[in-house]
Formats: C-alpha cells, structure tokens, sequence
C-alpha cells in the first residue's frame, strides 16, 4: 500500500490539512471544516486520518466536501515508539499547564510530517482541535515553514512555536531528510512532532499569534485577546467536546462558539462577540 491513499484527486494546488488519529478527533475536525467552509475559501479541505479511525465514521467528514487520504503510520524504530509512547512520553515529559485527554496518543502526531507527501503547491496544516473565524488564504504564500508561538501564558513563550497551525510546501525531498533525522539513536522529541519541527526549521518563520490564538489566552492573558483580529483558534489541551472538561466553567464561551460550529448551527459575528473581560 501506498503511503497516502486519496479518496479522491485534488481540486487545486493549496489545500487545508488536518490529522485525525481515532474517533474523537473526527468531532473536532468536523467543527474544523465547517469553520474553514465559513470563511468562503475554495482551497481544498483535507484529512489526514491512521489507522487508528474507523473509516466509517469518516463519512460525516467527506459529506462535508473534504478530501480524506489515509496515511501510513511512520516507519519509525521499535526504540522510538516505545520512547514516544503515551505513558513514557507523560512521565519523562508531564504536561503541568493543562490536561491532556485520554484520547491523546503522542506518537501518532509525528503522522502529520505525511503533509510534505501531498500532492499541493502549498498547504496550511491546522490541528483537528482548532476552528478558522477568518479568511486565511493568504497564508498560501507564506514560506516552508511559518508558525506562530506558543504563547498562552506568559510572553516568555515567544521562543517556541505551536505546531497546531503552519504552513508547508510538500515535496517528497523535504519528507524523506524529515524521516532520516527523525529516528536516530537515543531521540527523544519532548513535544512530538513540535519539537521536532523546531529542531528541523531552527530558524521558522513567525506567524502573529492571532492565526493560532491558544484558548488559555483567554484567562492567562486576556488583554491579548481580540475577536477582530483571530483568525485560528485552537483549544489546546483540553477539547470542547469533552464532558468532563476540567476548565469548563472558564471557557464557557469559546466551547459554545466551538459546539455552534460542530452542530452546524448559525454563527453569530465574530467580531461582536463580548471578550474575557466583558
């Protein structure tokens, strides 16, 4: 089997691409969509999905429009996945900022570098856990490889980027040099595959953190938050669809917009939407 399998040929040369790895991800990358579908772009929707998903719970998503291509997990060394298996992974490197769902499998995120196999010009990958509020096309044109920070708590966090949105150039090269540094001796990339695209692209380009606004923004930094200028936003850590949401309460608001999204009903404006301090 090839390593990607297309349900279909692509319909232009940028597309946007998210990941699903099991079910619970199809609920986000079905918000996602329809977000992206809200915005008016005609780019290509496209989902990356494992193994892992039950192809027949991927046919809300194709309903949708979107275009799913089932990629191989990486051939990476038996050392590897048991370095980057989830109970590992959480002791050698716990999350203290937030809570991750059990549903997080880290070792499965390194599936996302398969992007640089497509068959695109350009493409913007964007986490199955986020949703677009504006018009994003214009990241097309942004260089290989632009990402925004990691900032959600504190201004220091500038010098790391998230990689729950950025934007790529496939080509076939640059996956093949991903994979041969990738699994070497002894690696250990703490974040999955967000340490390693640091490492692989030390010197990446910056997006502002408006196209990849981290929900915890809204209570850590809330002078930070501004509707009119989002264009991504993204619920790191815990998921809105989650029943047992530990910062529900908190968050209210943004899960809400994010359930609009998902069920398909009306979106309000944007950019009237009262702030965290409102």
């Amino acid at each position: 089997m090839a390593a990607l399998t297309a349900s279909r040929p692509a319909q232009g040369r940028h597309a946007y691409v998210t990941l699903v790895t099991n079910a619970d991800y199809v609920l986000g990358a079905t918000a996602l969509i329809r977000s992206i579908r809200h915005t008016g772009t005609q780019a290509d929707c496209v989902v990356l999905y494992t193994g892992g998903v039950d192809e027949a719970r991927l046919a809300p998503l194709e309903s949708l429009g979107a275009r799913l291509v089932l990629a191989e997990f990486m051939p990476v060394s038996p050392a590897f996945a048991e370095a980057h298996a989830r109970d590992k992974i959480h002791t050698l490197a716990p999350f203290t900022k937030g809570g991750k769902p059990v549903f997080h499998t880290p070792l499965d995120n390194f599936s996302k570098l398969r992007l640089w196999q497509l068959d695109y010009d350009s493409v913007v990958f964007i986490d199955a856990d986020a949703i677009m509020l504006k018009y994003c096309d214009r990241l097309f044109a942004y260089p290989d490889f632009s990402a925004a920070p990691n900032v959600y708590e504190t201004m220091a966090d500038f010098h790391r980027l998230n990689s729950g949105v950025f934007t790529a150039r496939p080509a076939q090269a640059t996956f093949d040099d991903m994979l041969a540094k990738l699994d070497v001796p002894g690696a250990f990339w703490r974040r999955t595959d967000q340490t390693f695209l640091e490492s692989y692209f030390p010197d990446w380009h910056g997006l502002p953190v408006f196209y990849n606004m981290l929900q915890y923004v809204w209570f850590n930094m809330p002078a930070l938050w501004d509707w009119k200028a989002i264009h991504v936003l993204h619920y790191q850590y815990e998921k809105p669809w989650q029943t047992d949401h530990p910062k529900r309460a908190q968050l209210l608001p943004l899960i809400e917009l994010w359930q609009r999204f998902a069920n398909g009903d009306a979106i309000p404006d944007i950019a009237s939407l009262p702030g965290p301090r409102a």
